[in-house]
This record gives C-alpha cells, sequence and structure tokens, in this order.
C-alpha cells in the first residue's frame, strides 16, 4: 500500500468510518435531543447471515444495537464523550434477513461516568425484531 492509501486507512479507522461501513454502511437518520433518541440505518448484507444467507447473525444485530446506543450517547453529549459498553443484554425477537434495516438508541439516564442506554432493532418490513439494554462508561473524546 502507498503511503497515501496508508494515511486514507488510517484516517477511516480513527474516524470510525471503517467501522460503520463494515456492518453495513452503519449510518445516522436523526438525533431527536427531547427524547435523547437517535435513529440510523444500515444494510443487512448476505455475507452478514447464516442458513443459506437468510438470517443475520446475532453478533451483527448485537452490534447494530450497540452502535445505536454509542452514538446515542455521543450526541446526547454534544460530541464530547464516547461510551465503552460495560454489559449488554440483547433480546431477539424475529429472524432479520438481508436488505434495510433501521435501529434505534436512546440515553435512558446519563451520569457523570456511566450511561444507561436501550435499542430497538427493525427488519426491512418495519417489524420489531430484536431489542437491548446496556450500561456504558462514558470516555471523553480528545482531539
Amino acid at each position: 500500500m502507498s503511503a497515501t492509501m496508508d494515511d486514507d486507512f488510517e484516517e477511516k479507522v480513527r474516524s470510525g468510518k471503517a467501522l460503520m461501513e463494515s456492518i453495513g454502511g452503519f449510518h445516522v437518520l436523526s438525533w431527536d435531543p427531547d427524547q435523547h433518541l437517535l435513529r440510523a440505518g444500515f444494510t443487512v448484507r448476505r455475507e452478514f447471515c447464516h442458513t443459506n444467507g437468510s438470517i443475520a447473525q446475532g453478533g451483527f444485530v448485537t452490534a447494530w444495537l450497540d452502535a445505536a446506543m454509542a452514538h446515542a450517547v455521543h450526541h446526547d453529549t454534544d460530541h464530547q464523550f464516547n461510551v465503552a459498553t460495560l454489559e449488554i443484554k440483547v433480546n431477539f425477537l424475529e429472524r432479520v434477513g438481508p436488505g434495510p434495516g433501521t435501529a434505534h438508541g436512546r440515553v435512558v439516564r446519563r451520569g457523570k461516568r456511566v450511561a444507561f442506554l436501550e435499542a430497538e432493532l427493525f427488519d426491512a418490513q418495519g417489524r420489531l425484531a430484536a431489542t437491548a439494554t446496556s450500561t456504558g462508561m462514558l470516555i471523553p473524546l480528545t482531539r
């Protein structure tokens, strides 16, 4: 790889863009500061699925829920903090297949060092497919 390509890749890693691309182009759709609620979109790609490419693997579902909660913290703190997940509980309610998906992440309560979070994941038909709750440690972002 050339130095320019290495630099571009390093910037994508540092900015989080590489991670978001690797989990189906995860991106923020909206932020509601009054409800502390973030809406995000992503694509469930067939390579994320088992059972002949028809059911998203649970680790990807968990990643989308976790990312929605982390981005909610980021927005809720005016981009001053990120969050390190201390624990996460996921409930898988429906199968999620290939196609577009959405996740909603919400900050339930935020203290000086800890945040309590929840998330919901919806399939391409808009059905609730998974939920999560999480506790996270706030990490100051340095620039």
